[in-house]
């Protein structure tokens, strides 16, 4: 694994991962849940050795080593992705995304055009406002307070964060079997992602109710939504959604499963996206 930090528009920089150089494999970049580091998932790296891929990835801005970028939006991160890929001497590559990953995931389809060869979205996050989607229904009031605050501005998701909000993910007894292993993983990229300051989780959910500046829809490429059935963070509306909206995707619904323990399935997933390349 190589880390560096790569210069992007605003005087920013954006600190970057990757985990083959120079290897020869399909480039895959990962982009990260909200609030975590870029870090490529690790509970992955040996389907990725067995599959031939090469994860690449970043911090989003205001997270670990990124500068912030107040009102960043999908689309312009999508723009920092491929600052991030031209930096590497990347040209096309798939992309994958877990939670609001998700999301950027298909927001650098949907901007990058034929650069994006296939997109895995796991538990990604449908527009805010979207026609037909009851966008809050179903979520942890954790969630609804988080996003409903985000979506009246920064400065109110600000607020609710200096107030003392703790978010409460109501796991289950079954979410923390999957945190007992490989993919106890993401704790350890959750909390040191807000050592940095809270600015990467605020932007992150701002951005979630914002305009994306990108059209799902206009996806050429061949894309997998997976999602739980029993998702309370991002709903499994959110995922029907997207494939409803979306003519290239594929949903699988998982039955059973949770925001977290979704994951479990994302071997298969970076099967099925490996096959389409």
């Amino acid at each position: 694994m190589i880390e560096l930090d790569v210069p992007v528009s605003g005087g920013r920089t954006l600190h970057v991962y990757d985990a083959a150089p120079e290897s020869g494999r399909l480039p895959v970049m990962w982009h990260h849940g909200t609030p975590d580091l870029g870090a490529p998932p690790e509970p992955l790296f040996a389907a990725a050795d067995r599959l031939g891929l090469r994860w690449v990835s970043f911090d989003r801005p205001g997270y670990g080593g990124s500068g912030v970028a107040p009102g960043r939006t999908v689309s312009s991160v999508a723009g920092d992705a491929a600052k991030v890929a031209d930096a590497l001497g990347i040209d096309r590559f798939a992309v994958v995304g877990y939670s609001g990953g998700g999301t950027y995931a298909l927001g650098c389809a949907a901007v990058l055009g034929g650069r994006v060869q296939a997109v895995l979205s796991l538990a990604g996050i449908a527009p805010y406002g979207a026609d037909g989607l009851d966008w809050f229904t179903g979520m942890v009031p954790s969630s609804v307070a988080a996003l409903g605050t985000a979506a009246a501005g920064r400065v109110a998701r600000a607020a609710l964060d200096a107030s003392g909000f703790t978010y409460d993910c109501e796991f289950t007894p079954a979410d923390l079997a999957v945190f007992e292993g490989p993919w106890g993983w993401l704790g350890k990229v959750g909390q040191p992602a807000l050592d940095a300051g809270p600015y990467g989780q605020i932007d992150d959910d701002v951005s979630y109710t914002l305009p994306w500046g990108c059209d799902p829809g206009a996806i050429g490429v061949p894309v997998l939504l997976l999602h739980g059935t029993e998702d309370r963070i991002i709903p499994a509306g959110h995922g029907s959604w997207l494939a409803a909206h979306c003519p290239a995707a594929e949903l699988r619904l998982c039955a059973g499963d949770s925001h977290f323990t979704i994951v479990t399935h994302a071997e298969s997933g970076l099967e099925w996206l490996r096959g389409q390349i």
